[in-house]
């Protein structure tokens, strides 16, 4: 009897430890990671990419990753390789999407199809080797359309030649010199400090020596009269009045308002990866910077940037950090310019378009500035590479959007800002005045026209 009861309980003891050790690893699977069959149900529920309007850019269905859209907002949205997202929101929302959360962006989807035809139309006419636009809401940063041409398709991009060239989000990550859409920031910082006025006249010949001994001579490419005030400084783009304009600021006061433009900082964009460009350091600074920097000459930014930039014009002078993600917490805000300065360079710029007429619409109030760049290549500058760029916003009085249009490597003859980024712009406008059922002004019709 004795014996039985003894190998009983050895019996009892045994279970109870093998319950003990099944109910310890079931803890640590809890703990450290849900069974393979847990993990690969999480994997076939992939939480989708949506629109601002909830339309879907990217859902799973039966366990195969599908874009309803095609190409639209392609290389913001990325691709999924076998083992995980690998470019765009795919991969910086990897985690998230794979537990089957859903991830909403800004983006317009009528917008952003309307930004991606207008950049098609024009990189397509120009022969250029491709192009970006960003459009940023004014009062709050999301960003409503960010497009890349030639377009990306995240369904098929194994098959796609130089795919790692078409998934590149260019808009965020390819920073170049702006060229004269640097002017307006400029002459909005000017007339902030007190240094000048839309109505003040400077002495401006075709060309001009800065900088003393270590100086060299700048140029301007379209003829003008031989005195210009700042409003025909911008109207004519001229190099050599930036040149007088910009002389009163010390290096580091400038230098500090295109800083505080956005020039050469860090875009903390959740949801992607973005490129600062270059800012040179106030020590290699002198006469001859400070002139070329005003004019968009030894600075480089990203087309996000530009948008971001040209937005605090719109916004009364602050900056307001882009945004991605709906519901993200709201990006850093600084005021960079006095409301009435900001105002002032909105008048001045919108007075360009109207003058200018490259980019303007009948019955409608639209401000910006062209800029054509040199591509830097050592040595100096190319003479047969450009980049094409065009800023700015509308309505011009109170600005619901910024638009920034770059295209680089315009061939035929033409490449000039006015001839290939300012089209795009007007376009972009024009679709935009239409999807907000926008009746045009005849107060906004130039009085020859009339």
């Amino acid at each position: 009897m004795e014996l039985k009861i003894r190998n009983r309980s050895r019996v009892m003891q045994f279970i109870a430890l093998a319950m003990f050790i099944t109910l310890v690893w079931a803890y640590a699977q809890i703990e450290w990671g849900p069974p393979s069959s847990v993990r690969e149900q999480q994997v076939t529920v992939r939480g989708s990419v949506l629109a601002a309007d909830g339309s879907v850019l990217a859902r799973t269905v039966d366990k195969k990753r599908l874009y309803p859209q095609g190409t639209l907002a392609g290389q913001v949205i990325g691709m999924l390789g076998d083992s995980g997202g690998l470019e765009g929101i795919e991969r910086t929302f990897d985690e998230p999407l794979a537990r089957g959360e859903d991830v909403q962006l800004t983006l317009d989807p009528q917008a952003q199809a309307n930004v991606e035809a207008a950049l098609a139309r024009g990189v397509q006419t120009h022969q250029a080797e491709h192009g970006t636009v960003v459009m940023m809401e004014t009062r709050t940063g999301r960003i409503l359309a960010a497009a890349t041409y030639p377009p990306f398709d995240p369904t098929n991009w194994r098959s796609v030649p130089g795919m790692q060239e078409r998934v590149r989000n260019r808009a965020f990550l390819d920073a170049y010199e702006p060229g004269s859409i640097m002017k307006p920031l400029s002459v909005a910082a000017a007339v902030n400090d007190g240094l000048t006025s839309p109505g003040t006249v400077y002495t401006t010949p075709m060309s001009r020596f800065v900088g003393g001994r270590w100086g060299s001579t700048i140029n301007d490419s379209v003829d003008h009269p031989p005195m210009l005030t700042t409003q025909q400084v911008l109207r004519y783009s001229s190099n050599v009045g930036m040149s007088h304009i910009v002389e009163g600021f010390t290096y580091e006061r400038l230098r500090g308002y295109l800083a505080d433009f956005g020039w050469g900082q860090e875009v903390k964009l959740s949801g992607a990866v973005t490129a600062r460009g270059i800012l040179k350091p106030l020590g290699d600074w002198n006469d001859l910077e400070r002139a070329t920097n005003s004019f968009g000459q030894g600075v480089s930014g990203t087309t996000l940037q530009m948008a971001a930039a040209y937005n605090t014009l719109a916004n009364d002078g602050r900056y307001v950090a882009p945004r991605l993600i709906e519901g993200a917490p709201a990006g850093e805000r600084r005021d960079v310019l006095r409301p009435a300065s900001a105002r002032i360079a909105r008048t001045m710029m919108r007075n360009v378009v109207t003058e200018g007429k490259f980019a303007s619409i009948d019955g409608y109030d639209i401000a910006g500035k062209t800029g054509t760049a040199q591509v830097p290549v050592p040595g100096g500058y190319s003479k047969t590479l450009f980049i094409s760029t065009f800023a700015g916003f509308f309505p011009a009085d109170e600005p619901r959007v910024t638009v920034a249009v770059m295209v680089y490597g315009a061939k035929g003859g033409a490449y000039q800002g006015s001839q290939v980024a300012a089209p795009i712009f007007r376009e972009i406008a024009s679709g935009m005045f239409s999807e907000w059922g926008t009746p045009p002004s005849t107060a906004a019709v130039p009085q020859e026209d009339k």
